[in-house]
């Protein structure tokens, strides 16, 4: 069966492969009804040579009734069964490992929490919500891990967010689902699940600086230390805490400070301004690059309040 259709290894799996399993025989019983009934008709109704058959007109509203409500209650309960899980898989769960991914032509690069970094390969243990914060370094990319039934795009200019929760160790493949350019078919790279201590221990392998050490660096060397330092007439707000709020903006609408949000505070400062404050922050579009910003969101997201 794995030859055909890749083995279950994430929780999400069998919830994605029930759906399916059930379009597949729903279209197949569906599709062998239409030619039997064709072969059916054609062979009860042929031509006989020297016989005449009257054509009657058949009018049964029953008939067309039947044909247009079963239909439409089977195609509304799909699409029901389907969104209820797409709504489900975009509650992600508390907790996890947070990984950071930046695609690029043709190469997925890979850092996680501590630092260490991978290319075209991705370590993660098991048994754990895994949660990727991704960015596009130039085109459009699109991050497909067959067995766990997770696909998302990576879209340059805005962070997009993918998880899964590994329930069987070994490697399994990663691709690149959209076209990205000559060489896309070489975007190609493997996920391995271990066990809790075999990926501790994989991780002191060569940890380098934190991606909240990095930003931390960032946020000193570009004088974002200077105007959000949290005293009563900062310039700027206290950034100490509040990723995850909902937060007031100019003109009465909210904004909840995610990741995206304050991607685009960081590219775009201008765009969505909080309430109360000018728009006196500089945008550092092409002066910092995508594991910058990555690295500058890890280190605010762990800022708390004293």
């Amino acid at each position: 069966m794995d030859f055909f259709i890749p083995e279950q290894a994430s929780t999400f799996a069998p919830r994605v492969d029930l759906i399916f399993y059930f379009l597949t025989v729903l279209t197949t019983v569906i599709t062998a009804g239409i030619f039997i009934a064709l072969i059916v008709i054609a062979i009860k109704f042929r031509r006989i040579e020297g016989k005449e058959r009257i054509s009657k007109p058949l009018h049964s509203l029953t008939l067309e009734l039947t044909w247009t409500i079963i239909p439409t209650i089977v195609c509304m309960g799909i699409f029901a069964w389907a969104t209820w899980l797409f709504a489900e898989y975009l509650n992600e769960p508390e907790g996890g490992l947070e990984i950071d991914v930046v695609g690029k032509q043709w190469m997925w690069k890979i850092q996680h929490p501590n630092g260490v970094r991978e290319v075209n390969s991705l370590h993660v243990p098991i048994g754990r919500p895994i949660k990727l914060t991704m960015a596009s370094q130039d085109v459009l990319h699109d991050f497909y891990i067959p067995a766990f039934r997770v696909k998302q795009d990576v879209i340059p200019g805005r962070f997009t967010r993918l998880w899964f929760e590994p329930t069987k160790t070994g490697t399994f493949h990663l691709f690149c689902a959209e076209y990205c350019g000559t060489e896309h078919s070489k975007m190609i790279g493997t996920v391995t699940v271990m066990t809790e201590a075999d990926y501790a221990e994989w991780l002191i392998g060569g940890p380098k600086k934190s991606p909240i050490e990095a930003g931390e660096a960032l946020f000193t060397q570009r004088g974002c230390v200077s105007c959000h330092n949290g005293n009563s007439d900062a310039r700027c707000p206290d950034l100490a805490g509040v990723f995850g709020e909902t937060v007031l903006l100019k003109g009465g609408a909210e904004a909840i400070r995610d990741e995206e949000y304050l991607r685009e505070s960081i590219m775009e400062p201008g765009k969505r301004v909080v309430d109360g404050y000018n728009p006196l922050m500089p945008s550092f579009q092409n002066q910092l690059t995508d594991e910058d910003v990555l690295n500058l969101v890890a280190y605010i997201k762990s800022l708390e309040k004293e």
